[in-house]
């Protein structure tokens, strides 16, 4: 997860100074691909939908990480924990963040966080029921 959010950092921070909310919405607003559809309508890509698709695309496998168990599991929780840490202080105190595009970022940042901590426990929680049951 930490690379759409990296690439929303460098759109925002980029440049010789910080990006007002109005510079961010423009540059994610801003049409760069026309796919024409066979209902005779055209479909507007920007940069923001292309952020959010590849956010989701990296949340899916955040998802398959967070299956595994031990101690790198353990670690990606943790980053995954800061991260979105990070977001959260960036959405609220820079104004370049306060924007749709990266609130969902963020909130894809915090189901990736409690994806990992959910499969954990519920791991953990069949590893003790497992080795209680064969104490009998």
């Amino acid at each position: 997860m930490i690379i759409p959010v990296m690439v929303y950092n460098i759109l925002a921070l980029g440049g010789a100074t910080f990006s007002t909310v109005e510079d961010m919405r423009l540059r994610l607003d801003t049409d760069v691909f026309a796919v024409p559809m066979t209902s005779g309508a055209t479909w507007f890509i920007t940069p923001g939908h292309t952020l959010i698709g590849g956010a989701l695309l990296m949340l899916f496998f955040e998802l398959i990480k967070s299956t595994g168990i031990g101690r790198a599991a353990v670690m990606n929780h943790a980053f995954s924990l800061i991260l979105f840490i990070i977001c959260l202080v960036e959405f609220l105190l820079l104004p370049a963040f306060a924007t749709s595009v990266f609130f969902m970022v963020m909130m894809m940042t915090l189901l990736d966080v409690m994806a990992g901590f959910m499969v954990t426990i519920a791991a953990a929680r069949r590893d003790f029921a497992v080795a209680d049951g064969f104490s009998d």
